[in-house]
């Protein structure tokens, strides 16, 4: 019996065996992947970029199994958020990112970059100290370095810029805390909510919150989006007020900080 049972055993294992050598492998997610989002607006921090007006933005990512990762992402802008001369923002960055467990841990730096932007070209609302009056001249830019942590559905990253906060003068230390939860309902729907605070650095009257209370529902790779977007920056223009959007005709044109709905969709591939 014992002489019977060894050789159907071996068998049943090398059919097995066959089998799986056979099954082919699942394939290795690729490191690099790319997105691109097409949006009835873009707000950066709750601030107006592109003067009411739709943005298309997109990007690469290359993420290493060693947590290390590298990317750039793009949008249109309107120069009178502060980029005279610019249409473009480029985003380049990178970091490590590692996750134990429920808990994540992710650092980094960016740099934010504005082909063609030239300050000193005698446009307004180029970047400017309003506590001493000093004017940049020349490209404009910005360097933050930063740190996040996050647990499950919850997250915060805090950005320290280490030069001066998108090129106003005198505005190195500037940091901005972001506090975001994305909680999943169910059915590819997720309900997404965010506060932020910026800290300007040697400026008076732009300090100010941000936030964003919204859904996003993914229908088989598109993830479509809606949120309402709020923050208590002083732009009334009134006076000239700091967050307010000019126009290439040197005119100061709207609120950059008003309350909006934002509409979005966007797939990564």
């Amino acid at each position: 019996m014992r002489k019977l049972v060894l050789p159907l055993a071996f068998a049943a294992t090398a059919v097995s065996g066959l089998a799986a050598a056979q099954t082919p492998a699942a394939p290795t997610p690729s490191p690099l992947t790319g997105n691109i989002t097409l949006a009835s607006e873009y707000r950066f921090r709750g601030i107006d970029q592109t003067n009411g007006k739709p943005a298309l933005q997109g990007g690469f990512d290359y993420s290493h199994a060693s947590g290390v990762y590298l990317g750039n992402w793009n949008s249109n802008v309107s120069q009178g958020a502060g980029f005279p001369g610019a249409s473009l923002e480029m985003d380049f960055y990178g970091g490590y990112k590692k996750a134990f467990g429920d808990f994540g841990l992710d650092v980094g730096a960016i740099y934010y970059y504005y082909p063609g932007s030239n300050a000193g070209t005698g446009i307004l609302f180029s970047p400017v100290n309003n506590r001493t009056g000093q004017v940049h001249s020349g490209a404009v830019n910005n360097k933050e370095v930063y740190i996040g942590g996050s647990w499950k559905w919850l997250s915060a990253k805090w950005f320290y810029s280490i030069d001066d906060y998108f090129s106003a003068p005198g505005t190195e230390g500037t940091h901005y805390l972001d506090l975001a939860a994305t909680y999943d309902l169910g059915n590819g729907l997720n309900l997404v909510g965010h506060y932020g605070r910026l800290s300007f650095k040697e400026m008076d009257n732009a300090n100010y919150s941000d936030w964003k209370l919204g859904v996003t529902k993914d229908l088989s790779g598109w993830v479509l989006g809606a949120a309402y977007i709020g923050t208590n920056a002083k732009g009334s223009c009134s006076n000239a007020e700091f967050y307010c959007f000019g126009n290439p005709n040197g005119q100061y044109g709207r609120d950059a900080g008003r309350s909006t709905v934002v509409l979005s969709v966007s797939r990564t591939f």
